[in-house]
């Protein structure tokens, strides 16, 4: 960071750091500097004045705007209990996680969303049921093979990105499995086209493959695997003829991938592609799997176990440790835990809720009612699918609190807005599972205006909640953000030293099965999981068709294509940075990726708008046309979070152009996860008149 008279003037990437050697997302160059100094930025803590909605507001102080939320929370309690109190974040992978639901449970509810069962949850638990853990630890610059599979590097991750660039110049082969022409598959060795929603097809057929071929590592699989007869006998199910059959994938490129593969060391890198399918678990089960069978676990270049210093914790650890639980049967009501117990409640990845379950306690009152809501850093009236549902839902609760950067369609139905700070202003550790480090994140300046952190408003809340007679010790025991901090670091670490240099490695071991275990009943591997078994769901992976091809014929022909979303873009993340100008110079509108082909026979045309529609839902998604080989024959992609600040609210555009609107939260389901069907689904795109356009061109 370059200060100059205490305002950070440039950012810029860090060649020395373990993790990017350099590498660096535009960003955290333009898009964090620019949210920090925004005029958009909310810059004191702020009531409603007026109907929800309106957009009338007043701004308050910090004591009477913590005060009210307090009062108004154990009001709502009082009349309802404690259930009928609910959090939102977006994940627990950071510290407001862990504060949202500590604050939660400190009330006495077990109950908060995050958006993992969108974004990264399939292949959690996937990787959590089999026992692997190896979640982000893709050995990219050591493999000779890196086998990606729906992600999109080089707009997700500039440092995986520029690793593949480095391991392919190497000589490793690069083999990309997509539906969609991203730059990694440009570069791949091999590219795999499937039809989406039916690359667990190809997973089983490439462990077919590898089987019937004696590929395997035979000694890895007898010594650290259970289930690999029954695996065995359900990819005979899926050689490759009947994959390519399924998945419309040339044969010879199964086979030719099968043998790359098992040859190794090989590296496989997932993305949000095979996520947030009804079939999700399953499909990355297929490709863990495959991971197992050829021995490409805890090995160099191949994808490397998560470690850890002694003593570390992680924030989802603490919601996982006793000294900070809930009672078991408070635990157990979790929303969703009854039907998804992998996910929701106690035994669940975060332990947080069944995100469609609570949206419908909210509107119906069953099972039981949940009237109020504090969300924190995540603007789930755009990112949840069902915007209608999601903000009619938020309209009718008894209470709401926001803590925002600035105002979005989620903070606009509040009854108290918070201004949060930005990474600029505040401190965070973590660790880095590829680089084997611990990271801390530096505030670089003074929160402006009157922005606080999570943490500290948070445990502003849990005091007051004392003083009114709530015991909030057990959940909030740390003074401060750095005795929170240390709290995490364990005793390997040196607090000064980690401060000083931004980062701290430890020392690890590879291969170490003997001495770390895993945790799993059989303590290996599973491959057959007893798990899934005990709760009546398939122990093995399996093919699941994809909703376009069980729809029924009428269906068929209202909806003849099918959709893709979560593209993305290297401009926005999720739903931030809508109101930035260079963002918007480069990703103006929101598009619609349609091949050529489809739009000759479908009249479409570079440049047009459009609406799109799935079945089963009334929203409709407004967006402009692009033609390009980037998507296939018969099928639209699109990316998701997009909303329009400058738009009227409290929508301010996201009943128009947000995916999410023509998208249900309904189910089905997946069994583990609770994750909708979000892409990979029948859709219908029409031409709308120009009274209908939902932005216009500008110089």
């Amino acid at each position: 960071m370059t200060l100059k008279e205490g305002r950070v003037t440039n950012v810029g990437p860090n060649p020395d750091h373990p993790g990017s050697k350099g590498a660096f997302c535009v960003k955290g160059i333009r898009a964090l500097p620019e949210l920090t100094y925004s005029e958009n930025r909310i810059k004191s803590p702020m009531r409603r004045v007026g109907e929800r909605g309106s957009g009338n507001w007043e701004e308050i102080p910090w004591d009477e705007a913590l005060d009210e939320i307090v009062d108004r929370l154990l009001e709502v309690r009082a009349k309802h209990g404690p259930e009928s109190l609910v959090g939102a974040v977006s994940s627990a992978f950071f510290s407001r996680g862990a504060m949202v639901s500590l604050l939660m449970r400190s009330l006495g509810s077990p109950n908060w969303m995050m958006n993992q069962d969108l974004c990264g949850g399939c292949r959690a638990l996937s990787d959590r049921i089999m026992g692997l853990g190896i979640v982000g630890g893709e050995d990219v610059d050591d493999t000779k093979c890196a086998l990606i599979v729906g992600r999109n590097p080089s707009a997700a991750d500039p440092v995986q990105w520029m690793a593949l660039k480095r391991a392919k110049a190497k000589g490793a082969k690069i083999i990309v499995i997509d539906p969609a022409r991203t730059p990694a598959a440009e570069i791949a060795d091999i590219w795999m086209r499937p039809r989406p929603g039916t690359d667990v097809a190809l997973g089983l057929a490439l462990i077919h493959v590898i089987i019937e071929e004696n590929l395997y590592d035979h000694d890895f699989v007898d010594a650290w695997t259970r289930g690999f007869d029954e695996l065995k006998a359900r990819a005979a199910e899926f050689p490759p003829a009947r994959a390519a059959e399924l998945t419309g994938v040339a044969v010879e490129d199964i086979i030719a991938t099968a043998r790359i593969y098992a040859d190794g060391p090989s590296s496989f890198v997932s993305g949000h592609g095979i996520d947030a399918f009804s079939n999700g678990v399953q499909t990355f089960r297929a490709f863990h799997c495959l991971v197992a069978i050829t021995g490409n676990v805890d090995r160099p270049g191949g994808n490397i176990r998560v470690k850890r210093p002694r003593g570390f914790r992680n924030y989802i650890d603490i919601l996982h440790d006793p000294n900070f639980a809930l009672p078991q049967e408070v635990a157990e009501r979790t929303l969703g835990a009854d039907q998804f117990p992998l996910w929701a409640g106690p035994k669940g990845w975060q332990t947080s809720a069944h995100n469609p379950t609570v949206l419908d306690a909210i509107l119906t009152g069953n099972p039981h009612p949940v009237r109020a809501m504090y969300v924190s850093g995540v603007n789930i009236a755009v990112t949840y699918p069902d915007t209608q549902k999601v903000m009619a839902a938020l309209k009718s609760l008894d209470f709401l609190s926001v803590a925002s950067h600035m105002m979005t369609p989620t903070s606009e139905l509040a009854d108290i807005v918070l201004p949060k700070t930005t990474g600029l202003e505040e401190e965070e550790v973590s660790l880095e599972p590829s680089a084997h480090i611990v990271c801390y994140t530096n505030p670089v300046i003074e929160p402006q205006n009157e922005a606080r952190s999570d943490f500290d408003f948070t445990t502003d809340l849990a005091r007051r909640l004392e003083s009114r007679g709530i015991n909030t010790r057990k959940y909030f025991p740390w003074e401060s953000k750095q005795e929170f901090n240390e709290y995490l670091l364990g005793d390997e670490i040196d607090w000064k030293a980690f401060k000083e240099n931004g980062w701290a490695p430890f020392e690890f071991k590879l291969g170490n099965f003997e001495e770390a275990g895993f945790k799993t009943p059989s303590g290996k591997i599973e491959l057959w999981s007893e798990t899934l078994n005990d709760l009546g769901i398939d122990p093995l992976p399996n093919y699941v068709p994809p909703r376009p091809e069980t729809a029924d014929a009428q269906t068929r022909e209202a909806y003849p294509l099918v959709l893709i979303t979560g593209a993305r873009e290297k401009t926005y993340h999720h739903s931030r940075y809508r109101d930035q100008a260079w963002a918007r110079k480069v990703s103006p509108f929101p598009l619609l990726q349609v091949h050529p082909d489809t739009a000759a026979t479908s009249g479409l045309s570079e440049g047009d708008w459009v609406a799109v529609e799935t079945p089963g839902i009334d929203g409709r998604c407004k967006l402009k046309v692009s033609v390009t080989e980037e998507t296939g024959p018969g099928t639209v992609r699109t990316g998701m979070g997009w909303w329009l600040p400058e738009a009227p609210g409290p929508e301010r555009g996201a009943l128009d152009i947000n995916i999410n609107v023509a998208l249900s939260y309904d189910g089905p389901w997946d069994p583990v996860t609770g994750s909708a069907d979000t892409r990979g689904l029948p859709c219908r795109v029409t031409l709308i008149p120009e009274a209908e356009f939902p932005m216009r061109e500008t110089a």
